[in-house]
C-alpha cells in the first residue's frame, strides 16, 4: 500500500488517497459485499459486527461497529450513487429510502482506478457539514484509523 499526499482539501473535507496491491475489481467486491465489508472496514481493534448493504441510490448503507470493551456504535447510512468498479457516495444524512436522518456527520465517498498490473488507487474520503465536525473526525483518528482500514482492505482484497 502506497500513501499519497492528500490534495484540493479544504476545511470541510478529509481524504485519504492511496494506492493498494489488488486488482480493482477485488476492491469493488469489497466495497459492496456485506460479508466482506465486515473484514476490513472498521478499523482494529474494532471491528464490523453487523453490515446490512443495499448498493444503489436510496440503498442502505448500515453497519455496527464493535469495540474491544464492548462498546457498539450504530451507523445508518444510504448510498446516494455508484458507478459500477469506480465510484460510491453514501451520507448518514439520509437512512434507506431518503428519509432524513436526525443528525448528519458526514457524506464519504470513494473513486477507484487502476494503477498499472493488478494494482488500485482509491480515492477515500468524507465531506462534511460544518469545520468542526471536519476538526472532530480528525482528532477522532480520520488517517490514522482509515489508513489501517486501507491496509485491512488490501488483506481482503488480496486473497480474493
Amino acid at each position: 500500500m502506497k500513501i499519497h499526499d492528500p490534495k484540493g482539501e479544504n476545511a470541510l473535507t478529509l481524504s485519504l488517497d492511496v494506492t493498494l496491491g489488488a486488482p480493482r475489481n477485488a476492491i469493488w467486491r469489497c466495497w459492496i459485499e456485506s460479508a466482506l465489508i465486515k473484514e476490513w472496514y472498521c478499523p482494529r481493534p474494532w471491528r464490523v459486527a453487523e453490515a446490512d448493504l443495499d448498493v444503489r441510490p436510496g440503498g442502505r448503507f448500515n453497519t455496527v461497529f464493535a469495540g474491544p470493551a464492548g462498546e457498539r456504535h450504530d451507523n445508518k447510512g444510504m448510498f446516494l450513487a455508484g458507478e459500477p468498479k469506480m465510484r460510491l457516495v453514501f451520507t448518514d444524512g439520509y437512512t434507506e429510502g431518503y428519509v432524513p436522518a436526525p443528525k448528519h456527520f458526514m457524506t464519504g465517498f470513494v473513486e477507484l482506478s487502476d494503477e498499472g498490473a493488478g494494482m488500485t488507487r482509491m480515492v477515500w474520503g468524507a465531506r462534511h457539514t460544518g469545520e468542526e465536525d471536519a476538526k472532530r473526525h480528525l482528532e477522532m483518528g480520520f488517517r490514522e484509523g482509515w489508513e489501517g482500514a486501507a491496509q485491512q482492505l488490501e488483506e481482503t482484497a488480496q486473497r480474493l
